[in-house]
């Protein structure tokens, strides 16, 4: 599978009460196809980077669909290198 980041625009007031829900309808939504890694927010952006891990875009398309149809547009991007610290550790 490979590795991808959605992009959310959210604006700059979310808050974990409010992502909360969100989140666990992802988890209890994701499929074999596409499965929910992590997200961080970047407040000055008001942007939520969702990593996942999925066949293709498409299938991280019809998880959001069920769980945030305002979302379904939003930009996907596979990532071509993720380089982890954890890698390098002597």
């Amino acid at each position: 599978m490979a590795k991808y980041v959605l992009i959310h625009e959210v604006g700059k007031d979310l808050t974990m009460e409010l992502g909360e829900p969100f989140a666990q309808a992802i988890k209890v939504n994701h499929t074999l196809d596409a499965y929910w890694v992590g997200s961080f927010y970047l407040r000055e952006e008001g942007k939520l980077y969702c990593e996942w891990d999925a066949k293709d875009t498409d299938s991280i398309r019809q998880v959001i669909a069920k769980v945030a149809p305002d979302f379904k547009d939003d930009p996907i991007y596979e990532m071509e290198l993720n380089i982890n610290s954890e890698d390098y550790r002597s």
